[in-house]
């Protein structure tokens, strides 16, 4: 499986609409959480970081949300922040743009919130237009760096260095709150708060004036 842990300047310029870092140089980091919500790894996530006083941003599948209504609830009464991610995890590049936009629509009925996050990154010019504009108002966000818990090839140790090695201040870092990445997650996440909670930084949520 090949992939970019830090995403390449490229794509940055290529879609300099979405949001890839959060333009800070103190020690904030943004923990984003894709894929979920799931009745058991989604209220360990929320354990944990309440253990190290995290906040996080956990872009949700619509079909979870309503699978897993009082899971998802949770998220937010636990005070983290939540991002679109379509309603059935669909591909951009593989869907047609009725197809991929009407599927946002309906997880926007029932995820109240103006961030969105491609699956896979994976979306054309024209869709980002689309979710920028009136009938959506949504934000798109990437992400700095990819922890690779969804890697099956990747060792806890390797997904660990991925992060701990890769953030700085401001970084958007991609974990998965769902069962393919949980053997890793597990393991990743207890870490990588501690590191970086021992070097001052702080855990912040994905909002308001961050993401203009």
């Amino acid at each position: 499986m090949f992939y970019l842990v830090n995403s390449p300047w490229i794509l940055k310029k290529m879609y300099p609409q979405c949001l890839w870092q959060v333009n800070t140089s103190d020690k904030k980091l943004y923990l984003t959480f894709d894929d979920g919500p799931h009745p058991e790894i989604t209220p360990w996530v929320l354990d944990v970081l309440e253990t190290y006083n995290a906040k996080g941003t956990f872009f949700c599948i619509g079909k979870n949300v309503d699978k897993y209504a009082s899971t998802f609830k949770s998220i937010t009464d636990s005070g983290h922040a939540l991002g679109n991610h379509t309603y059935d995890h669909l591909n951009g590049w593989k869907s047609n743009d009725r197809q991929y936009l009407e599927n946002i629509s309906k997880a926007k009925s029932i995820i109240d919130s103006d961030l969105f996050r491609p699956p896979y990154g994976r979306i054309t010019r024209f869709q980002l237009s689309q979710l920028s504009g009136e009938a959506f108002k949504l934000k798109t966000v990437m992400w700095s760096v990819l922890s690779g818990d969804f890697d099956n090839m990747l060792s806890p140790d390797e997904c660990y260095l991925n992060v701990s090695r890769n953030s700085g201040a401001g970084s958007i870092i991609v974990f998965h709150d769902s069962e393919k990445a949980y053997n890793k997650l597990k393991t990743v996440l207890p870490k990588v708060l501690e590191h970086f909670s021992s070097k001052g930084y702080t855990f912040e949520l994905l909002r308001g004036t961050l993401v203009e």
